[in-house]
């Protein structure tokens, strides 16, 4: 990213320097998929696309907005966040629902935020499943942390972004997109256990990177089905709970045992159910894989989770479905399988390294012929996480 740019347009809206430059990253998941509000273990990394972030102190009270790729600006006022309106008493547009949210879960934490003024832009694609709200908080987290000079550890930060998506913006996630925004480790995916909150990095080969194909579909969390499938969850553990009462989560819950009692959930909950427990398991297996260089196997679990979300989960899309199957006939490619929440988005490919531009271009031109759709590919490796740049 051309800092300069950043710079300039600050200078432009504001008439000052900025006092620092943030950056945080987005993510893509390998595995794990609607496991992390299960308790459920998760493998993402974060990728080197990011959101960029100028910005200085401004007069107590009020932060003063510019979304450069949207072309927006917008002021709201510190003291009146719970009404979620700007100064002129107008709603706030979604996209500005982040960064307020950060700055009431931060005002919440008893930590403190200054008035602001910012200018911002990100080479995340929005609504793709890379996390680019994730990266807009945790920009935020680290700018008002910076200015205001509070100690939090990264961990930390990532809780109160996610409350502030959860509570604020309405969003059931869980903090998985928050922790690999903050947690990045170059050349590494992440194994997060989201009850513990432990966490060690994982290898990845170095002639493997990452093909993230969007299939140019577009939804919003906040009103997909996304929170439903949260509910059919929390009710699969209150029935399970009748015959396993020392269950807290899926999480608690082995296959065996579901096995033997699935058949006491009603139907649709009892497909969200198996896609989770399978999941979890194969977050694992995948893990021991990919640490004994068994790329044949993590690429069948990366298959295998695509067939759970779209057959048991049900968040795929005939086009994020397009885009595996041809994937998986394309040599070089590992595995495929989409990532994020789904309904629209992107899938994650993992390709040889000496394949990667056949592979791009075979993807690109079987999906328009199966589609008529055009594919925009992202070629990414793992990247370090959110932090001030200057």
């Amino acid at each position: 990213m051309d800092q300069s740019y950043l710079v300039a347009a600050f200078d432009e809206k504001f008439g000052s320097t900025p006092q620092l430059l943030a950056r945080a990253p987005g993510r893509v998941n390998l595995l794990g998929e609607h496991v992390d509000y299960n308790d459920g273990p998760v493998l993402p990394a974060a990728i080197d696309r990011a959101v960029y972030l100028a910005g200085s102190a401004a007069e107590p009270d009020f932060v003063h907005l510019h979304a450069l790729d949207l072309g927006q600006q917008i002021s709201f006022s510190l003291d009146n966040l719970e009404a979620k309106q700007d100064i002129h008493g107008k709603p706030l547009p979604t996209w500005a629902l982040y960064p307020a949210g950060v700055a009431w879960a931060t005002k919440h934490s008893g930590r403190q935020v200054s008035g602001l003024q910012a200018a911002y832009t990100s080479d995340v694609p929005i609504g793709a499943g890379l996390s680019s709200s994730a990266a807009v908080e945790m920009a935020f987290a680290i700018t008002w942390q910076e200015i205001n000079g509070w100690l939090a550890d990264r961990m930390s930060l990532a809780k109160l972004c996610q409350q502030a998506e959860n509570t604020y913006v309405g969003v059931s996630s869980g903090v998985m997109d928050q922790f690999a925004s903050a947690h990045g480790v170059r050349y590494h995916a992440l194994l997060l256990d989201t009850r513990s909150l432990e966490w060690e990095t994982v290898a990845l080969p170095e002639d493997v990177l990452l093909v993230i194909a969007d299939s140019g579909g577009r939804r919003s969390l906040a009103t997909s089905a996304y929170n439903e499938r949260r509910a059919d969850c929390e009710k699969a553990v209150s029935i399970l709970r009748q015959d396993l009462p020392k269950i807290q989560s899926l999480r608690d819950v082995s296959s065996q045992e579901f096995y033997q009692l699935g058949e006491k959930l009603p139907p649709l909950v009892r497909m969200r159910a198996a896609h989770v427990i399978g999941e979890i398991e194969r977050v694992f297996s995948a893990v021991a894989a990919l640490r004994a260089g068994d790329l044949n196997t993590f690429g069948e679990l990366m298959y295998a989770g695509h067939a759970s979300l779209r057959d048991l989960y049900q968040v795929s899309t005939p086009e994020l479905d397009a885009l595996v199957d041809i994937a998986a006939g394309i040599p070089g490619c590992i595995g495929a399988r989409l990532t994020g929440a789904g309904f629209g988005g992107c899938t994650i490919n993992l390709v040889l390294q000496e394949f990667v531009e056949t592979f791009i271009h075979d993807l690109q031109k079987g999906y328009r012929q199966r589609t008529g759709l055009e594919s925009q590919i992202y070629l990414c490796q793992a990247s370090h996480g959110a932090g001030r740049i200057s």
